[in-house]
């Protein structure tokens, strides 16, 4: 794998707040995936891993505290025809007030083509008391390419009530809709993370998985137990994508059965 890094301080001061996009390509040069274009903004700084395999792998490392009230930020990942890439964080997000009630945004775009493998595996991301964070990811997968998402929410910080969190996950497949999910949690209502949604629980999270082949999985499976968790691992419309919804008392439990209910499906996608 060879690659050649951008890190141009293009993030632009805001009086509401920082401006900042960062960007990563992937392709494949008839050999092996490479990375043109790592491109450093704000609090993003974009670093290479030790490849594993065939896959490219990048960190995303924090460089600064965000997003606080007022940013915009955005990640853009395009991994194009045939690439094999993992993209993953340092550290968690932890969403801040910041000196504005103004809201954060934060836009992850994650773009797979023809024949690509895209794993997206971020550290949790934290809401904290007072903060407001409207947080979108959008997704573009060809016909034939693979996608492994995972994220993760803490509602709080030990102790600590849950600021304003809205989440929604967009996924399209060769132009077509496959799923559309927008999540709110904390006040102001209303917000689903009441007892009745997350019954006491503070982590959440979900993984989408995505292969041009049909995954069997006939019914929903429910995984975990009251103490640690529940995830219930389902297909949606597309035979070819299961969802995996969970919530735990933690994070280190959510992760647990987030894995175990990919383990459940792994033998139904070999290119994982």
């Amino acid at each position: 794998m060879t690659a050649t890094a951008e890190h141009l301080p293009t993030a632009r001061a805001h009086p509401a707040g920082l401006h900042a996009t960062a960007r990563l390509t992937a392709v494949h040069n008839g050999r092996t995936t490479t990375l043109p274009l790592l491109h450093s903004d704000g609090p993003f700084h974009l670093r290479r891993l030790r490849p594993r395999g065939d896959r490219a792998r990048v960190c995303v490392l924090g460089a600064m505290s965000a997003p606080l009230g007022g940013d915009r930020l955005a990640l853009d990942i395009n991994a194009g025809a045939r690439t094999r890439l993992e993209v993953t964080t340092a550290a968690a997000t932890i969403a801040l007030r910041g000196s504005t009630t103004d809201p954060a945004t934060y836009d992850v775009r994650l773009t797979a083509g023809e024949d690509a493998s895209l794993h997206w595996l971020p550290r949790p991301l934290i809401s904290t008391r007072g903060s407001t964070l409207h947080q979108t990811y959008r997704v573009e997968l060809a016909a034939t390419s693979h996608l492994l998402l995972r994220e993760e929410q803490l509602l709080g910080r030990t102790a600590e009530p849950s600021g304003h969190l809205s989440t929604r996950l967009t996924v399209r497949r060769a132009g077509r809709p496959l799923l559309d999910q927008h999540t709110v949690y904390g006040a102001p209502a209303p917000a689903w993370d009441g007892p009745a949604v997350l019954g006491g629980h503070r982590a959440t999270g979900q993984l989408l998985l995505v292969t041009p082949e049909p995954l069997p999985l006939p019914a929903p499976v429910l995984l975990g137990d009251p103490e640690r968790g529940h995830c219930v691992l389902a297909p949606l419309a597309d035979d070819a994508a299961l969802l995996a919804t969970a919530v735990a008392p933690t994070p280190a439990l959510l992760r647990v059965l987030l894995d175990t209910a990919l383990a459940h499906v792994r033998d139904a996608a070999s290119s994982l």
